[in-house]
């Protein structure tokens, strides 16, 4: 397992966090993800084996956000 934080550009309403939030936790081998409106970012705890933090990313992109950073943590 394994946990993405994604720096994003500007959010601009709730309903971005929550189209991000769906899209994201649709992919398979994702297990958590949290939108943290204020902050920008999305972390999604995920399986490395079915999915990668580029591909969140690109779900991301592909929705018409930017995704400014990405970071991969390994996890127990």
């Amino acid at each position: 397992m394994a946990k993405a934080i994604l720096q994003l550009g500007e959010l601009t309403c709730p309903s971005c966090m929550t189209k991000i939030q769906k899209a994201v936790a649709n992919q398979d081998g994702v297990s958590n993800v949290k939108v943290l409106f204020n902050a920008g970012k999305v972390r999604a705890d995920f399986d490395e084996s079915k999915v990668s933090g580029e591909d969140l990313s690109n779900v991301i992109t592909e929705l018409g956000y930017e995704v400014k950073k990405l970071k991969v943590k390994e996890t127990a």
